[in-house]
């Protein structure tokens, strides 16, 4: 939308169902919802990650972004980047075959 509007996706409000089942007193439908939570954060960090590396990005920005050591974030990411072939894949294949 241009005129500053948002509209709601069917996303946004599972994401806002989830906040407020995890606040609920019932306690299987808020550690549910705080799993559900985990979950999604886990996948966004994930895809940001190789968003951030994709585009240059050091494992130290990245950990100073996040807020954890540069360790935990290439320890928890790079495989997943060796895989793909990402950034640390392409220099790892260079190494290899000099």
């Amino acid at each position: 939308m241009h005129d500053g509007q948002k509209t709601e996706t069917p996303d946004d409000a599972q994401g806002a169902d989830l906040a407020g089942d995890a606040a609920s007193s019932d306690p299987a439908k808020g550690l549910a919802a705080v799993r559900a939570l985990r979950t999604l954060a886990d996948r966004l960090e994930e895809v940001q990650v190789a968003n951030a590396r994709a585009n240059g990005w050091s494992w130290q920005s990245i950990a100073e972004v996040l807020q954890i050591s540069r360790q935990a974030v290439h320890q928890k990411h790079s495989q997943r980047e060796v895989r793909e072939g990402g950034p640390e894949g392409d220099k790892n294949v260079r190494t290899n075959l000099s």
